[in-house]
């Protein structure tokens, strides 16, 4: 079933939103969010040559719903082919390239963009696969309750002394991971500090 923004809005657990197939899923930041937010340089959608189908793809953006994109500018913030730092919320450069996500196995055919195809254009609008788990996996150990990306951005708050939203604290862990759908909160912050060892 597809999803409204409207649906993470009225949880009382810090906005996360609830896969009632993959409870362990909780992303705070609808794909929607992401894109306008500021994200991935712009050029995530950007037309590629995909060596896991040995084919040249484009115009991918397009299967998104056209609200996702209002106000965006497509060739730069969307399917851009240079990469922009000021495009970014945080305007810093993050992320590696597609040969080296494509090296490590992490991308299969049938979402040849990789993880942030596979949220915001498949599996937020209701599509499941047999790959679900094992992209639910990569973002549980990246930005999940106990994530690497997620740990280590609390562990540089509290040892800096800063508010747990002030953006000068680890700028590219926090672009990284609104990337994989995550802004850390206060709820989520308070919880985490509670595991970190001071020095």
């Amino acid at each position: 079933s597809n999803w409204s923004e409207d649906d993470k809005k009225n949880n009382s657990d810090g906005g996360q939103l609830v896969f009632k197939d993959y409870l362990e899923f909780t992303p705070n930041m609808t794909p929607k969010e992401v894109l306008q937010a500021g994200s991935f340089g712009g050029i995530y959608f950007r037309p590629i040559y995909s060596s896991i189908t040995s084919i040249n793809i484009k115009d991918v953006w397009q299967e998104l719903p056209k609200d996702w994109l209002d106000g965006l500018n497509i060739s730069k913030q969307v399917a851009s082919s240079t990469y922009r730092e000021n495009v970014n919320t945080y305007k810093v450069k993050c992320g590696g390239s597609l040969e080296m996500w494509e090296s490590s196995g992490w991308i299969v055919p049938q979402d040849p963009y990789g993880w942030f195809q596979v949220y915001c254009s498949r599996f937020y609008q209701g599509r499941r696969t047999e790959d679900d788990a094992r992209q639910i996996s990569r973002w549980a150990k990246c930005a999940g309750v106990k994530g690497r990306w997620r740990h280590n951005l609390i562990t540089k708050v509290v040892r800096s002394g800063c508010a747990y939203d002030n953006p000068s604290v680890s700028p590219v862990v926090r672009q990284t991971l609104q990337h994989w759908g995550y802004k850390l909160t206060l709820e989520d912050y308070k919880e985490g500090a509670k595991r970190v060892k001071l020095r």
